[in-house]
């Protein structure tokens, strides 16, 4: 029982012990605020990438693709694995719109937007016609007219707050593209004389994905159109083929069993023409396929991470100085407990006592500043750019929207449960230093 009153009377009354809890209050402000932020902008990412190529992708980094995709297609979905299936030609082109004569290159994906949109969240993106993906490629001024669909980045520059202008309907324009289409070979068709394909697609929709690389630089295109553009042979080819799994299947076993299928199918095409092309072909998860683009930040998140674990080492010695301090100015009364029957064991616990009090009291007080600053946070950005033109984030540079402000319980157990370890740590060395004192000289040291 004297071991909570005396805990309790240094938590109210020493001063600074006040010092040492706002100190613990301050790093684990800190601590969740951007953590909270970094956590959200990375899962909000790996959440933009991961519906953008659904959950595994069967696919080849070679531009020259691979034949008989349409085969395993359908024993794909025979399987009972998939909810869709989507054939997709990826490739580059020079970029060109009818107001410049310059050209700069893109990448050009083609898709078929009903299947697409059953793997990914591609119909969910489009700004015109989200509600029936069938008519993405089919421009509203002539529907005889070859149609692309753009990142918003191409139609729309976003405001320093990364709103964009969008229209009642796509405007008339029209974009060349110049590509360079490939034999099964890898060889340009037409090498010697003029090895490019030039043609003219109109603006018939346009794509917000959230993710830079796409919003930027890609132009989509019907599936038939990217395959005349840049593939050439017998054998209609394409790059990657992404899927969906059923809510039952998981998404490691999903991609194992996708990958003893494709070793079975690639086993029964052995001697088929190109089927050499086949043995490029792996089978990857969404996380696997997208690795070069989501580490990054995820190396990023870890830095910061780091970075915080220098701030608890701090907190440590902040705890260590006010911790030597108190035990210093409290000699008598270590002397009086120890007098009086009180064990080493009994002073260690009271000093461990009093500093986790002193983390638990600081983290729960940073906590919930922490959350009340979170709840507020656009708010706040937003009166800032008001007033003073400050932002976090530049809209026109990062593609983000509202600041992430959903707090992980789980993280902030986590941080919680630091904080409270730095304090323990930090008064290791003071509350063995108090076990040491010997009653007597402490006594007699208070007499002088």
């Amino acid at each position: 029982m004297y071991r909570l009153i005396l805990i309790t009377r240094y938590l109210l009354k020493r001063r600074i012990t006040h010092f040492a809890i706002a100190a613990v209050a301050l790093c684990v402000f800190t601590v969740v605020v951007v953590m909270t932020v970094m956590i959200g902008l990375v899962g909000g990412f790996k959440e933009k990438n991961h519906a953008f190529v659904g959950d595994c992708v069967v696919g080849t980094e070679s531009l020259v693709g691979f034949p008989y995709y349409e085969e395993f297609m359908t024993l794909v979905e025979h399987s009972g694995l998939v909810q869709g299936v989507s054939p997709v030609v990826k490739s580059y082109a020079l970029y060109g719109t009818e107001i410049t004569d310059n050209y700069d290159n893109v990448e050009i994906v083609g898709v078929d937007p009903v299947r697409h949109s059953q793997v990914t969240n591609f119909a969910q993106t489009l700004d015109f016609n989200g509600h029936q993906p069938q008519k993405a490629f089919v421009p509203t001024y002539d529907a005889n007219l070859p149609g692309c669909i753009l990142g918003i980045n191409r139609v729309s520059r976003p405001d320093p707050r990364g709103q964009y202008v969008h229209y009642d309907a796509p405007f008339r324009a029209s974009v060349t593209l110049m590509c360079f289409p490939l034999n099964a070979m890898g060889a340009l068709v037409g090498a010697g004389t003029n090895p490019t394909v030039t043609k003219r697609f109109y603006y018939s929709d346009d794509i917000h994905t959230g993710i830079a690389a796409v919003d930027f630089g890609y132009v989509f295109l019907p599936l038939d159109q990217a395959q005349l553009l840049c593939m050439s042979g017998q054998e209609k080819r394409i790059n990657a083929l992404y899927l969906k799994f059923r809510p039952n299947v998981g998404l490691q076993e999903g991609c194992r069993q996708i990958a003893e299928l494709w070793r079975q199918f690639q086993a029964d095409k052995a001697g088929a023409p190109n089927s050499f092309l086949l043995e490029g072909v792996n089978v990857q998860s969404w996380k696997e396929y997208r690795r070069a683009v989501v580490a990054p930040m995820e190396h990023e998140q870890l830095m910061l991470s780091m970075m915080f674990t220098l701030v608890g080492i701090t907190t440590v010695f902040i705890v260590f100085v006010v911790f030597y301090m108190v035990v210093n100015s409290k000699k008598k009364d270590i002397g009086v407990l120890k007098s009086v029957g009180a064990s080493n064991t009994g002073v260690l616990s009271l000093f461990q006592g009093f500093a986790f009090g002193v983390g638990l009291v600081g983290s729960c007080v940073g906590i919930f500043f922490g959350w009340l600053f979170l709840t507020r946070i656009n708010q706040i950005e937003q009166f800032c750019y008001k007033h003073f033109g400050i932002q976090l984030w530049d809209r026109t540079v990062y593609v983000i929207g509202a600041i992430p402000n959903q707090v992980d319980p789980s993280a902030l157990a986590v941080i919680m449960s630091c904080a409270i370890l730095a304090c323990l740590i930090g008064a290791l060395v003071p509350s063995y230093l108090a076990v040491r004192l010997r009653p007597v000289e402490t006594l007699h040291a208070g007499r002088m």
